[in-house]
């Protein structure tokens, strides 16, 4: 009985052995058959356990500005890994893991704001867990190459093992606020860089890179096969991106913005310098600024020179008395009576109240009318010619700048006193660059031209040009003779013992303008004396403008001893008066008559001597250098210089002169034959030096000088 038990058993065994072994021989068969298993091709999965593939990352291509200057530009950062995994070690002669967490506290948390408990406690807390590293937040990121090195060095010298570092691209922006808003920033995600406003966006599809490949076969341990079957596609970094922002120009308007807004503590701040024969922007600014560096703390993100719509003011007359001279309904002699004006059963006012009695539509301007701007606007033009100016002016549009964010205002024109108040700037909202673009119709006999700050994209690396931008009209919507009689009536706004634009006259250059003082309407006009834009749209030299600048200043505090115009007018002639010295504008001769032409000789190996007696006709010839012969004459070889140009004779052993009393375009011209990088600061002539007389100008990189205007006799 027993005995057949135990067969029965066997059997019984032997049937399940018998259905395990088909179901596994099946399952082998099935396999290699299909070479799959649950749907995962077995081939496919080897290949991938067998291949390593590491992403080759691009860079995103840099911002320039006019001079070359770089703007932005990708950077490595790193972040801090500790490896916790023993077996990341195994079969390795020595340790890559990290065999002492003390160790590599007390390092890392001299060097960076990490406490060695901090490094330690996570850790052991992360090989507690089985995790393969750890990371230690944020502290443990964006360190500097430099900083890298040296914490390397030091848990080199220490024999500490475990520590990594991953890196990671940054963003940078090197001269931190500096044309913050209209570079934007570009931030960090999981796809790369990529670009969030300003230049950084509009610019994207140039700037962005991208990414390449590198895969090859490796055994279990990760090392390279003899046969690596290696596939490469490398990556292709982002086109260069140039602009039309001039370094110094930029510099002029960052700093005199800082100045005013420190000293007047504005709520806002907007400025913009443009060239009105290309549309090219040279300089733009925004106060509050910000640093793309650091966004912790950011006060206004908009560029609110394109941005921020509002009611401009008196700087709009500019063009109602353009439009009416254009349609043939202006007659500067003719008198009206000032001081109001009714329209419908609304009465508007001059800004002193009561007028000044029977003046002229010429005065009214230099005056800055209301009433004036008023007739012109609704009488003269009426309502439907007006709006077609305001039209012809792109006042009631875009002006297609090729930055984000732009917006435009609103036009009033419905009701008569709407044309009224639009007429002379308030109702109607407008942005600066509206403003600045429809003046660069005066500026440049009647063609209105397209804002742009981007100007050329370039290939990384070579510098050669790919695409570039061109200069463009947006329409004419006045003749050349109107514009020039336009730039000789705003010229007197600023010239005219009654001009409202007085205190924004230049030293050198003949000014043209318009200034604005807008009331600032939150649910009601606000009041007091602090509570409006003032701002100053001018031009020059006038006669033939080579820069336009619009400046508003929001509601600057004032002492009882200051005016409104006197924040607006310390930007504009600080920025305008350096900015055309910068650019060689020759200033303009007071006593024309008096002005004799002369030739500058070509001199160059000639005797300091001869060099001398030749050059005696003019004003002012300083020797540079101690040598006997002439290497160079500052200008250059030329016809028709005037005779009170100051002339440099370059010598050998040229030493730096005392430049006390200079003009800006004296010592620019001096320091851009040694390329020397010249600073200044303020307006007028030169006062101070930082390099001494007589130090060796070849060996001098950088001078910065303190300018003051001349005392008053």
């Amino acid at each position: 009985m027993k005995h057949r038990n135990t067969s029965r058993g066997a059997s019984l065994l032997l049937i399940i052995f018998s259905i395990a072994f088909l179901l596994i021989a099946g399952r082998f068969l099935y396999i290699q058959t299909t070479g799959s298993v649950q749907g995962v091709d077995l081939e496919k999965w080897a290949e991938k356990k067998r291949t390593s593939s590491y992403t080759l990352p691009s860079e995103r291509g840099e911002i320039y500005g006019k001079n070359g200057m770089v703007l932005a530009y990708d950077r490595p950062t790193y972040r801090l890994q500790a490896i916790v995994d023993p077996s990341y070690s195994e079969n390795l002669p020595e340790p890559k893991h990290v065999t002492s967490p003390e160790e590599v506290g007390e390092v890392v948390s001299g060097y960076l704001n990490l406490e060695k408990e901090e490094v330690v406690k996570r850790i052991k807390e992360a090989k507690k867990s089985g995790k393969f590293q750890v990371e230690f937040g944020s502290k443990g990121r964006d360190i500097a190459k430099d900083d890298k090195e040296v914490i390397e060095e030091a848990l080199k010298e220490k024999s500490v093992s475990g520590v990594t570092f991953a890196e990671e691209t940054e963003r940078y922006y090197p001269n931190g606020t500096f044309a913050s808003h209209v570079l934007g920033f570009a931030k960090s995600t999981d796809e790369g860089v990529e670009g969030v406003t300003g230049v950084e966006k509009s610019m994207e599809k140039y700037l962005e890179g991208e990414d390449g490949k590198i895969s090859y076969k490796r055994d279990k341990y990760g090392t390279e096969l003899l046969n690596p079957e290696e596939v490469l596609h490398p990556p292709e970094d982002g086109e260069d991106v140039y602009l039309t922002i001039d370094q110094k120009i930029q510099t002029f308007l960052e700093d005199a913005l800082t100045e005013v807004e420190e000293e007047y503590e504005p709520n806002k701040i907007m400025a913009g310098v443009m060239d009105p024969d290309t549309g090219e922007i040279l300089a733009m600014g925004n106060r509050p600024a910000y640093d793309p560096n650091d966004r912790s703390n950011v006060e206004n993100w908009y560029n609110d020179m394109i941005a921020y719509p509002f009611e401009v003011g008196s700087t709009m007359k500019m063009f109602t008395w353009a439009a009416a001279m254009e349609e043939g309904v202006y007659d500067g002699s003719e008198k009206f009576k000032s001081g109001a004006y009714s329209v419908d059963g609304s009465t508007i006012s001059d800004h002193n109240r009561t007028g000044w009695g029977s003046i002229s539509y010429d005065e009214g301007l230099i005056r800055s009318s209301n009433v004036a701007a008023a007739k012109l606007g609704y009488e003269k033009l009426g309502p439907d010619r007006f709006e077609k100016y305001i039209s012809k002016f792109n006042l009631n549009a875009k002006t297609g700048i090729d930055l984000p964010g732009e917006k435009t205002g609103t036009i009033l024109n419905d009701r008569p006193i709407e044309t009224v108040t639009t007429a002379y700037g308030q109702g109607s909202t407008m942005t600066p660059m509206q403003l600045l673009t429809a003046a660069t119709a005066i500026a440049n006999d009647g063609k209105m031209m397209q804002p742009y700050v981007f100007d050329s994209i370039r290939e990384a690396n070579s510098s050669d040009k790919i695409t570039e931008n061109e200069s463009s009209a947006l329409g004419k919507p006045i003749s050349e003779e109107t514009a020039q009689k336009m730039r000789k009536l705003l010229r007197k706004v600023v010239s005219d013992e009654k001009g409202t634009g007085k205190p924004f006259a230049l030293e050198d250059f003949k000014v043209a303008g318009k200034t604005g003082t807008a009331n600032i309407s939150e649910g009601g006009y606000l009041s007091g004396r602090n509570n409006y834009t003032f701002s100053f749209l001018g031009m020059a030299p006038a006669d033939d403008p080579e820069l336009v600048m619009y400046v508003a200043v929001r509601q600057p505090q004032l002492e009882n001893s200051e005016v409104g115009s006197d924040a607006v007018s310390h930007v504009f002639k600080t920025v305008m008066q350096n900015s055309l010295h910068y650019l060689n504008i020759s200033p303009e001769q007071k006593e024309k008559s008096k002005v004799k032409m002369m030739d500058i000789p070509d001199l160059q190996g000639a005797s300091v001597a001869k060099a001398k007696n030749a050059l005696s006709g003019f004003k002012e010839v300083t020797v540079i250098g101690e040598g006997t012969r002439v290497e160079a004459v500052l200008p250059e070889s030329e016809k028709d210089v005037v005779s009170s140009e100051h002339i440099f004779v370059i010598t050998g052993q040229p030493e730096m002169p005392d430049m006390e009393g200079w003009s800006q375009r004296e010592a620019q011209r001096l320091t851009d034959y040694f390329d020397i990088s010249l600073e200044m600061k303020g307006n007028g002539y030169i006062k101070e030096q930082s390099i001494e007389e007589g130090s060796d100008l070849t060996k001098v990189k950088q001078v910065e000088v303190q300018l003051e205007p001349p005392e008053e006799e």
